[in-house]
């Protein structure tokens, strides 16, 4: 009865706020969650096969749920949406349930974003008070500025798109920052090699089809990628920064002149200014709130904004809260165009 109690404290608090509650389908197409997440992902959902041979699955995560309804019902503009649920996926720990009973909450197609990242902030800020806790931190990120630096670096542009693609998944992000270190993704032997084989082709008719490109197309791809044997103390350099940026942490009010000390001392053309982030205040009631350049590597769909709030009791330590902006996502799910989208969610 306590928990039902909360649940309810917790919905009138986010429709007091301006939010519409909806329903959402539990069972959902399963290539969507693997097209997001990739065939990894596949051991952690629970799916099954229809009469038709169409692979389904138990919704394994609330967010995509609600995009997929935006899209499929073809709505338009501003929508402030809330819904209460269960998500369904598979751990690695045996002590994790394989149940998780959420509260979500999102504002999908406006184009407001600042003033969006603060309300779901807000929001989650007010469904706090409901939960009882000693303390707490509230820890900012922000995945678009991690991009930012990434595009300001000097490697070729094919190393640029990699770093941005992996970001969240951090094992195998590590692993590249490894190869970018030593050359080791080029094999000198190959290098030469191709290098043959380019002087023989501009012998022959550039017009000529090779593997379905001609061969014009191909000595264009070789140029760009003969710039891609590095100098190893240019990578070593670059991955060198790219790791003290993700070091950096810091109360929110200092955030913005950490990164444009950072950017400075590496010679990085970007500045941010404090307005950037939603908050600016390092405690709010009894939270600590701080800035952290590592933070949003959990879910590969945030584009920007997110954040996070972990809470103390007497008892307990315990992530509550988790959200931020994924404005890419509905578009990846068949839109035509791109759809702002932030939103978070309530782990009861």
């Amino acid at each position: 009865m306590k928990s039902k109690n909360l649940s309810e404290n917790i919905l009138r608090s986010v429709k007091s706020k301006g939010f519409k509650y909806i329903d959402l389908p539990s069972v959902i197409e399963a290539n969507h969650i693997v097209q997001r997440s990739g065939e990894n992902f596949r051991k952690f959902i629970f799916s099954f096969t229809d009469h038709n041979g169409s692979e389904l699955c138990l919704r394994p995560d609330l967010t995509i749920a609600s995009c997929l309804r935006y899209l499929e019902n073809n709505l338009k503009g501003k929508e402030k949406i809330f819904y209460s649920g269960q998500a369904y996926r598979k751990s690695q720990n045996k002590k994790d349930s394989i149940i998780r009973n959420q509260i979500g909450f999102e504002i999908l197609g406006s184009k407001d974003e600042k003033n969006d990242d603060k309300e779901i902030i807000n929001t989650s800020l007010k469904l706090l008070q409901n939960i009882k806790h000693s303390s707490g931190t509230l820890t900012i990120g922000n995945v678009e500025i991690f991009n930012l630096l990434i595009s300001k670096l000097d490697i070729p542009k094919r190393w640029r798109l990699r770093l941005s693609r992996h970001f969240w998944r951090e094992k195998y992000f590590n692993d590249l920052l490894k190869r970018l270190e030593t050359n080791a993704d080029v094999d000198p032997t190959i290098v030469e090699i191709d290098k043959k084989r380019y002087v023989k082709m501009l012998e022959e008719d550039l017009s000529n089809i090779v593997a379905g490109r001609t061969i014009n197309e191909i000595l264009n791809r070789f140029d760009q990628k003969i710039k891609d044997p590095r100098g190893v103390n240019k990578g070593k350099n670059v991955s060198k920064i790219i790791k003290d940026f993700l070091k950096i942490k810091c109360p929110i009010n200092k955030a913005a002149n950490k990164l444009n000390e950072f950017f400075k001392k590496n010679r990085i053309n970007l500045a941010v200014d404090q307005k950037y982030f939603p908050i600016s205040n390092r405690k709010i009631s009894k939270l600590n709130v701080v800035f952290s350049a590592s933070f949003g590597r959990q879910l590969e769909y945030y584009t920007g904004m997110v954040f996070k709030i972990d809470i103390k009791s007497k008892s307990l330590s315990k992530n509550i809260i988790n959200g931020g902006r994924y404005d890419g996502l509905i578009l990846d799910l068949g839109s035509k165009k791109q759809i702002p989208a932030v939103g978070a969610a309530l782990n009861l």
